[in-house]
């Protein structure tokens, strides 16, 4: 038998140095210190708890959890989960205490609920951690771990100790990583390996006192302390204090044999100090304190990992997950899952693949020194048999397997405010279920279960929950379908405590927040927007309120600027309505008012522009267009005139800039409003010796240009660089004009020219290149007068009448295709 004491602690007194046991026959409450999201950890701590039998269980954690602790019993609930604590009055403030099966904290808390005994946690409560986090940094940062200061076994700043328990941070303090020390003085370069080496590799079967292992971490703990100091940030000595009056408190009720506790590696040496209550309780005199709400919430693997953000993160919660979980053979079975898994994507891998990667991986344990083969050496071993040499793989097996894609649950009796009960109902009925692993759902909106799923996530969305990311900005035009990504982070379960504000329903809280932020919205084009999302969402009674906005604002509303950007998302709406079987009659006359103004204001709106207002004119210019396009019959009808004859003013007007000017006769000659001739005509103007290069670049730039960000939302640049492709005229004529512009011109004019060519695609841009190279069009007779440089003036008949059979053919024609018709199908074909 023997007994050691935490290091630098003192004998005697109340608060006396602590007994650590490290032998069946010890005396003393049980000290154990833990990484705390480590297998090997969590094993020894049930067996040291069965070992020692004690009385009450003490974890390193909110208090506020107690009451939830008996949930961990229930069999619905299913690791990872995290405690979730959120200030009542401001459900944004919150703290995660995240839990993996793996975790010692969640061993200790089943092993005590298993054994009838007592569970309790120790920590500063969450409703001292809140307030002062929100007073040194005004709220705490969503998704991280309340251990976010602390390295898996407490990260350890210069002057002292590393906290944990609040989501705090200490960026005044130089941090080091007590396993990095421990790691070098045991000869070790990396932290993680000698980890595993020392604990995590340690087997379920090992037959080793078992409370050996926290009397080494504790007597390391302690030397560290001696030599690092542990004032730390005034925050971890309050947490330390009121572990300790909790330590006292359980002794005093159930002995000093009867009390096990489990916490961070780095508390042990403070829980076994001496000092007294008086000094204890005068570190948590004065605290500030919020009013908490505490629950239980699911949790992911991949928010354990390290690289989230999460500070006490760790690199391979998959792997270590597989470690705790297998009863033996941990090498064969995880390269066995790599097989499965590389199997699922059709790769090729075999029995004897695994047998060969489960040698190699013993092979490199035994070079390297290791007890046992451990994720390095299993990595390396996949990678040269099953992956051949390649790391393409390795970032699939890293994904799936060494992160991990678990999502924990929760029972539905945990607390919870009312809107998460009802986006869990709607869940469930609508058969959404929340899942961490990224997946897309497409939705055929004409089938009433797809329609109320498409206003579920839409609804979230109104409300800031994120579930669903929609593919497109939005649905493609004229078609029933949308498409989403769905990805369910824990986080979303703080977002459902803020919306909770709003209503008690997904409905009646998306309803109160449209009609909240109509109130609030200061330009036309938000209230339009918002108008397109209650649409989407199907907000009947948000509805009128935002139409009755929207009415007032635009009649007082006198830039063209400001309605041109606001019609797009009524015309969408008016379309999407329509989709939904949604009654769009008033939002129909608003569009029309809206559009009757822009024609009437927007051609002395573009005179006298400067290049960056032209260049946004431009992009209304491309919105307006396919808003009034998208206009059902009734209200676009009328106004499609009225824009054609607009946009023949713009084109032909010489004070309104050359990007608009080209802008608009891209439109007629898409439409059909404008024919080719007349296309090459403005060409001709726009790019006459007379103009200045960079007004004609300009008129290039909108005329061949692609869409912008204002327009259509598919992307058509190309389509510029097509037209150019198949009408030899036009091409021409630009070639023709850039082959005459100065050398000094040229310079100005490059930019705009890069700009608009560098959007076409390779192909586009490979075709051009070669008709400019090769010249014009042979084959035909030759013009005494070309009506460009190189080129003829008219068709070729006999190349033309050699295609006529084959779209006779194509359309069907009757007869034997002589002359008498075939004037006729040329017209026919254009």
């Amino acid at each position: 038998m023997t007994t050691t004491r935490a290091p630098g602690a003192a004998s005697g007194g109340a608060g006396a140095g602590t007994a650590v046991r490290s032998g069946s026959g010890a005396g003393g409450p049980l000290l154990l210190g833990v990484r705390h999201h480590g297998p090997g950890s969590a094993r020894a701590v049930r067996a040291a708890l069965d070992a020692a039998a004690p009385r009450v269980v003490l974890i390193e954690g909110p208090p506020e959890g107690d009451a939830l602790l008996a949930l961990a019993a229930d069999e619905a609930m299913r690791p990872p989960v995290a405690l979730l604590a959120h200030a009542v009055d401001d459900p944004g403030r919150a703290a995660f205490w995240p839990l993996a099966e793996f975790s010692p904290e969640w061993v200790a808390i089943r092993w005590a609920l298993a054994h009838d005994v007592p569970a309790r946690f120790i920590d500063l409560p969450a409703a001292h951690s809140l307030a002062l986090a929100a007073a040194d940094d005004g709220a705490v940062d969503v998704g991280v771990h309340a251990d976010e200061s602390e390295s898996e076994a407490g990260s350890v700043p210069a002057s002292g100790c590393g906290g944990e328990g609040d989501g705090s941070r200490d960026d005044e303090s130089v941090r080091i990583d007590p396993l990095a020390v421990l790691a070098e003085a045991a000869g070790y370069d990396d932290p993680e390996r000698w980890w595993e080496d020392v604990i995590e590799h340690r087997g379920p079967d090992r037959a080793d006192d078992p409370f050996a292992p926290f009397a080494a971490v504790a007597e390391a703990m302690g030397a560290l302390r001696e030599e690092y100091g542990d004032g730390g940030p005034r925050r971890d000595l309050v947490r330390e204090a009121h572990m300790r009056l909790q330590f006292r408190t359980a002794r005093k009720e159930f002995g000093d044999d009867g009390v096990a506790v489990v916490c961070g590696a780095w508390h042990v040496p403070a829980l076994g100090r001496k000092t007294t209550v008086a000094a204890d309780r005068a570190l948590l005199k004065g605290l500030p304190k919020v009013k908490t709400g505490m629950t239980w919430v699911p949790w992911t693997h991949r928010r354990l990992a390290r690289d989230s953000g999460y500070g006490a993160g760790i690199d391979s919660p998959g792997w270590y997950g597989h470690l705790f979980g297998v009863p033996d053979r941990p090498v064969e079975r995880w390269l066995t899952k790599v097989a499965g898994l590389l199997r699922e994507e059709d790769r090729t891998v075999s029995s004897a693949h695994v047998i060969e990667a489960v040698r190699l991986a013993g092979t490199l344990a035994a070079m390297r020194g290791r007890p046992l083969a451990g994720l390095t050496e299993t990595t390396d071993a996949v990678r040269a048999v099953m992956c051949e040499g390649s790391d393409v793989p390795l970032g699939l097996i890293h994904d799936r397997l060494i992160v991990g894609e678990v999502l924990g649950e929760v029972p539905d009796t945990a607390p919870a405010v009312p809107l998460q009960r009802d986006l869990t109902a709607l869940q469930r009925t609508l058969r959404l279920k929340p899942e961490a692993l990224e997946r897309e759902l497409d939705l055929d909106l004409r089938k009433e279960l797809d329609a109320e799923r498409g206003r579920l996530l839409h609804r979230l969305r109104l409300l800031g929950i994120d579930w669903g990311e929609p593919l497109v900005a939005r649905p493609s035009t004229g078609t029933f379908r949308e498409s989403w990504r769905l990805r369910w982070e824990p986080e979303l379960y703080v977002r459902v405590a803020e919306a909770g504000v709003w209503g008690t329903t997904v409905l009646s809280a998306a309803t109160a927040k449209a009609e909240s932020r109509v109130l609030a919205a200061t330009a036309l084009a938000e209230i339009t927007a918002l108008a397109e999302r209650c649409l989407l969402a199907a907000l009947p009674d948000a509805l009128p309120v935002v139409m009755r906005a929207l009415a007032d604002r635009a009649a007082l509303d006198a830039d063209v600027g400001r309605l041109a950007q606001a019609l797009p998302a009524l015309a969408r709406s008016l379309r999407y309505g329509d989709v939904r079987s949604t009654d769009t009659g008033a939002l129909g006359d608003v569009a029309a008012g809206l559009a009757e103004r822009i024609c009437v204001g927007l051609p002395p709106a573009c005179a006298g522009l400067d290049a960056d207002g032209a260049a946004e004119m431009r992009g209304h210019l491309d919105g307006v267009h396919t808003a009034i396009g998208l206009l059902p019959d009734g209200h676009g009808r009328d106004l499609a005139g009225r824009w054609g004859a607009v946009l023949r003013t713009l084109a032909g007007r010489d004070t309104v800039p050359g990007v608009i000017r080209g802008r608009a006769a891209r439109l007629l000659l898409d439409d059909g409003r404008l024919a080719e001739d007349e296309a090459a005509r403005l060409m001709g103007l726009a790019l006459s010796p007379g103009t200045p290069p960079t007004d004609a670049a300009a008129w290039i730039e909108g005329f061949v240009g692609g869409v912008s960000g204002a327009g259509r939302q598919q992307a058509a640049s190309s389509a510029g660089g097509m037209l150019l492709v198949h009408d030899e005229r036009l091409l021409g004529l630009v070639d023709a004009w850039l082959t005459g512009v100065s050398a000094e011109a040229f310079t100005d004019v490059l930019p705009l020219l890069r700009r608009t060519f560098s959007a076409y695609e390779p192909g586009v841009r490979r075709t051009l290149g070669e008709l400019v190279a090769r010249g014009p069009a042979n084959g035909g007779p030759a013009a005494p007068e070309a009506t460009a440089p190189g080129f003829g003036p008219g068709l070729d008949e006999a190349r033309a009448d050699a295609v006529l059979p084959v779209l006779r053919l194509l359309l069907g024609a009757e007869g034997s295709g002589g002359a008498d018709n075939s004037d006729d199908l040329l017209e026919a074909t254009g």
